[in-house]
């Protein structure tokens, strides 16, 4: 559960990269095998979870809380960046009934399981 409220501050800088890796190709002055080594240190994601914080159990919502807090509004504007970048995550966003301005936190696991943590209202 401790890796499910990672600040959001420390979670985009891991998964930023991990995501722009997911979603881009090499830029043209990349050699391939460059690009392959590069990608192979960053997480793919596999899969994307969209999960309300109301929905959390008392103890994790209010770590959640805690955190979205004292995250800064440039930080929260930079994650929104990164999801509207990534069509798969702005498509589970809507599956759901949510925007990228919902999400408050974001989490990448080991497995490659991006989760989206989102605010009724934010």
């Amino acid at each position: 559960m401790r890796t499910l409220v990672l600040s959001t501050a420390i979670t985009l800088l891991l998964a930023g990269s991990s995501l722009a890796a997911a979603q881009t190709s090499a830029a043209p002055s990349q050699s391939p095998s460059q690009s392959q080594t590069e990608s192979q240190d960053d997480t793919a994601i596999r899969s994307i979870q969209v999960v309300d914080v109301d929905e959390l159990k008392p103890d994790v919502r209010s770590k959640v809380d805690a955190i979205v807090a004292n995250t800064k509004q440039e930080e929260i504007k930079s994650l929104h960046d990164t999801i509207d970048a990534i069509p798969q995550a702005v498509s589970a966003l809507k599956a759901k009934g949510r925007v990228t301005a919902q999400v408050v936190a974001i989490n990448v696991d080991k497995d490659g399981v991006l989760t989206m943590f989102t605010k009724k209202t934010t």
